[in-house]
């Protein structure tokens, strides 16, 4: 799959220690913190860990965003932010998929 033009918008903010993204067809961006990355990569992440770890698993994470805008009714222009269990959720079930479960 191609990517999307909207990875280059992917970036680390040092002043949030956090990871942002943009929310296609939301207009809002998605903020997934250090502390996150730290319970997913099982170490103390540095900012380029984690931009690697997005680009890895860039479908679960915009996935998993899109999932918690549905669940919670996020309204379209309202930034939002991740945590490892939303993320997690994500990748747990594309691995179930994928073992045909």
């Amino acid at each position: 799959m191609a990517r999307d033009s909207l990875s280059s918008e992917v970036h680390w903010r040092d002043d949030i220690a956090s990871l942002v993204f943009a929310v296609t067809g939301h207009g809002a961006i998605c903020a997934v913190h250090r502390g996150a990355f730290r319970t997913l990569l099982g170490a103390e992440p540095t900012p380029q860990a984690c931009l690697g770890y997005f680009q890895r698993f860039e479908l679960a994470f915009r996935a998993a965003a899109a999932s918690k805008i549905a669940r919670r009714g996020i309204l379209p222009g309202t930034s939002l932010h991740l945590t490892s269990r939303d993320i997690a959720r994500k990748l747990l079930q594309d691995a179930q998929i994928a073992d045909g479960e």
